[in-house]
């Protein structure tokens, strides 16, 4: 599927007739087709911006620039707290972008594409946006992991484990997208003047650069954090069985006491007060001192 985006006022706004940026969202053969033939596009780097393995990179062709970079992708329910990382294609020419990518997201939302002066801006704010938007999944998956260690303060079973350790899995793969973001976004400083960047579009790489490192190191902290008491969490799923195994054994035990009282004046031999009016009342008493004598010995040796 094919969009195009013209700028007008600053802004990227859709194109019916066609206009400098256009999004290919999941080529197909006729498309790749023409990408291939008619705008020259490397085919290997092409398929890259639709594989979300691949790690972000620049390279200089003869009539463009090919750029891949990592952006979260867009979760849904069926991920299971699995949040997955894809890639993104940006190929500059001279008078228009080529976006290559593999699923249909909002590209050009929010106020970091205000203001748009040139095709060089449109990269590096999608660029920008990528990292706020490692930012929102963070926050996203630190509620998720405060609701679940909640739940598993309560838990005697495995599956709110599981799900933490899913998304102990997601932050690993964010901390190699963002790390490998950074690196993108370093070669694209030291090529700058290559790239004939304006002083404000250096500038502008110059706060990316710190973004993306502030990111990595938040993205790193919740990694640890989660990795670092994931221990604890596995004790007190175990120590929340035991305390069920515990008072289990209690009322076990609590009914195995007076059924021994009972069951001994239950056998088919002469014993005292089988003559006596009260016998089944005398008998039950018994029953009832034994637990009475079973809880206090249980509350003496606090076991």
């Amino acid at each position: 599927m094919r969009k195009a985006f013209g700028i007008q006022g600053g802004r990227l706004v859709p194109s019916e007739s066609g206009g400098a940026v256009e999004v290919y969202i999941n080529p197909d053969e006729a498309e790749r087709r023409y990408l291939v033939e008619e705008l020259k596009l490397d085919e290997h780097t092409l398929s890259s911006a639709l594989d979300p393995d691949e790690v972000s990179r620049l390279e200089f062709e003869p009539e463009h620039v090919a750029i891949i970079f990592k952006r979260p992708k867009h979760y849904k329910a069926e991920d299971e707290f699995l949040f997955k990382v894809a890639s993104t294609g940006v190929f500059l020419f001279e008078e228009r972008v080529i976006i290559v990518l593999s699923e249909d997201v909002p590209l050009f939302e929010g106020r970091q594409f205000s203001r748009i002066s040139s095709l060089k801006d449109v990269v590096l704010r999608m660029i920008y946006r990528s990292i706020f938007h490692f930012l929102e999944h963070l926050r996203v998956i630190t509620i998720i992991t405060d609701s679940l260690e909640d739940k598993i303060s309560e838990a005697m079973e495995n599956r709110y484990l599981l799900n933490l350790f899913v998304l102990q899995k997601s932050l690993v793969y964010f901390l190699n997208a963002i790390n490998s973001n950074g690196v993108l976004v370093e070669r694209l400083r030291t090529n700058a003047r290559k790239m004939n960047m304006s002083q404000e579009q250096t500038e502008f790489l110059d706060d990316i650069i710190i973004e993306n490192n502030q990111c990595y190191r938040q993205a790193e902290i919740y990694s640890n954090i989660l990795a670092g008491l994931m221990d604890a969490r596995v004790s007190i799923v175990s120590n929340n069985l035991n305390v069920l195994m515990k008072t289990l054994n209690i009322i076990t035990i609590g009914i195995m006491v007076p059924t021994l009282v009972v069951s001994a004046f239950s056998m088919n031999v002469h014993i005292p007060l089988e003559d006596h009016p009260l016998a089944f009342w005398i008998v039950m008493s018994f029953a009832a001192v034994s637990v009475g004598v079973f809880l206090a010995l249980w509350r003496h040796k606090r076991w």
